[in-house]
């Protein structure tokens, strides 16, 4: 009897201790499924600054360290910046909305474009009469690195690669500008975006013969050459890796360096400062012409690693328009360091240039910069140029002005009518209705600069717009016999001084 009541209580001490042991293990069991659950989740979860994005394949670079902190920051950092932040700032100020309808209405008072901005029309040219279907778009994301769809005022981005330093943060920001500089005002759009230097939909596989449209494909640049569709490059928010400033700022200070001594005391040759690692036979071939008494050139090569660690003071571009003329070369394909070089007044010599961006178009041979040719002499071609501009001072400062002109007429006002004119007539060529596809996240300025780092984040804010007063200016309407006379024009100029300099 004694051992039947020991057995018993044993038995019962058991299950009293076998209940919470089954509860404890189910609470460890489905933490572990959750932690589980949520770091696959997160580990899907791309982002705006790169997280769980390969580089583009067709332009690879050493893949971002983004985990310097536990793996439980990094994740806590992708929910809260990619799910959660939009959610809370995603209030439309309606009264805003209401004074932007009012000023679209009234759209046709507004100033004139600068005529360059004709070429939207020859850009979209290829979709005028076929349009833009969904196959056609989907076409242009094997080229694409992320996707923008703008509905109702929001704006959705699907990533696909990572792109080099900050590129897409900058770039998705300039969108974000665009909708709050003129909300209620950007129509709903579909677009794929590339963010590497080198244009990829070439015009030889997608001429007349041929059974479909080139793919609509976004990036900075293009060519004579290509059908993608240049849009304004990221360095107009701010290059933070070579301590850019956003393009107003930055520009305001060029300016000021550029009076800092006249034209009479400026140095009498040409200046070059740049990256020589991009595997650009153009900047190979003008290292050769590094001689200021033989070439009138002096050429120097730009180590970003040191000038980062010297404060980049050396790389200042408002300390560079000391020289009567400054070179543009470009580099391993298009180069962001065109507008700079022209915004300091200098004349600027430009060498043959493949790649042309959307202000670049409004460039003219000697009225706003001076044609160098690469071949068959480079150097003795920049020799002619800073000669001819020695002898001849008023003229060359002229043209150096009128280039600095050229810069400040395409403020920050003028990138974003720009913006707003390609995308507007971009989506009339959509056949379809945009809508986000469910990889697609909506982004906010909030998420961006939760993403951003503390210098990334300072460059965003002050590159923050504001809702326009006026309207858009007013688009120049399609001509492309104007252009086509323009191109000519430009040719023949070019091909009158590559004469000059045989003689």
């Amino acid at each position: 009897m004694g051992v039947s009541l020991r057995n018993h209580a044993s038995f019962v001490r058991s299950r009293s201790l076998l209940f919470p042991a089954t509860v404890l293990f189910s609470l460890c069991f489905f933490t572990a499924l959750i932690i589980f659950k949520v770091d696959e989740f997160v580990t899907n979860t791309k982002t705006v600054v790169g997280h769980n994005l390969d580089p583009t394949p067709w332009h690879p670079f050493p893949p971002k360290d983004l985990n310097a902190g536990s793996r439980y920051d990094t994740a806590s950092k992708i929910i809260q910046c990619s799910y959660l932040t939009c959610r809370r700032t995603n209030n439309i100020d309606v009264s805003v909305l209401e004074k932007n309808t009012s000023t679209h209405q009234n759209i046709n008072s507004g100033t004139k474009c600068p005529s360059f901005f004709r070429w939207i029309h020859h850009d979209l040219e290829p979709w005028s009469k076929s349009k833009i279907s969904m196959d056609n778009l989907m076409e242009a994301q094997k080229s694409a690195a992320f996707r923008v769809v703008i509905v109702g005022g929001k704006l959705y981005v699907d990533f696909y690669y990572d792109c080099v330093q900050g590129r897409t943060l900058f770039t998705i920001w300039g969108f974000l500008q665009l909708l709050k500089r003129y909300p209620g005002m950007i129509p709903d759009v579909d677009i794929m975006f590339d963010c590497m230097d080198k244009p990829f939909v070439n015009r030889s596989e997608y001429g007349p013969e041929t059974k479909w449209p080139p793919p609509p494909l976004f990036r900075y640049c293009t060519t004579s050459g290509h059908f993608d569709i240049p849009f304004p490059d990221w360095s107009f928010w701010g290059w933070v890796e070579t301590n850019i400033q956003p393009w107003d700022e930055e520009f305001r200070d060029i300016k000021q360096g550029s009076q800092a001594v006249s034209w009479e005391k400026k140095l009498p040759r040409a200046y070059w400062k740049g990256n020589v690692e991009v595997l650009s036979p153009v900047r190979t071939e003008l290292q050769r012409c590094n001689h200021s008494r033989k070439w009138g050139a002096q050429i120097m090569r730009q180590n970003w690693f040191e000038e980062a660690k010297a404060g980049y003071e050396q790389s200042k571009l408002a300390n560079q328009c000391k020289y009567r003329y400054k070179i543009y070369a470009e580099g391993y394909a298009w180069s962001v360091s065109l507008k700079y070089i022209v915004s300091c007044g200098s004349t600027s010599l430009i060498i043959s240039p493949q790649y042309e961006d959307f202000l670049s178009r409004g460039l003219v041979p000697t009225q706003n910069y001076w044609p160098v040719s690469l071949s068959p002499d480079l150097c003795r071609s920049i020799k002619f140029a800073v000669d001819w501009g020695n002898a001849n001072p008023v003229l060359a400062e002229g043209i150096g002005k009128r280039g600095q002109d050229l810069m400040e007429q395409i403020s920050m006002d003028r990138v974003y009518d720009y913006m707003y004119h390609l995308i507007k007539e971009y989506s009339k060529l959509q056949d379809f209705k945009p809508s986000p596809p469910s990889s697609a996240q909506e982004v906010c300025m909030d998420s961006l600069l939760c993403f951003a780092d503390t210098k990334q984040k300072d460059f965003l804010q002050r590159s923050t717009a504001s809702p326009s007063s006026s309207p858009p200016c007013i688009l120049p309407p399609a001509n492309m016999d104007v252009i086509k006379s323009f191109i000519e024009k430009k040719n023949r100029i070019i091909s009158d001084i590559q004469m000059s300099e045989k003689t």
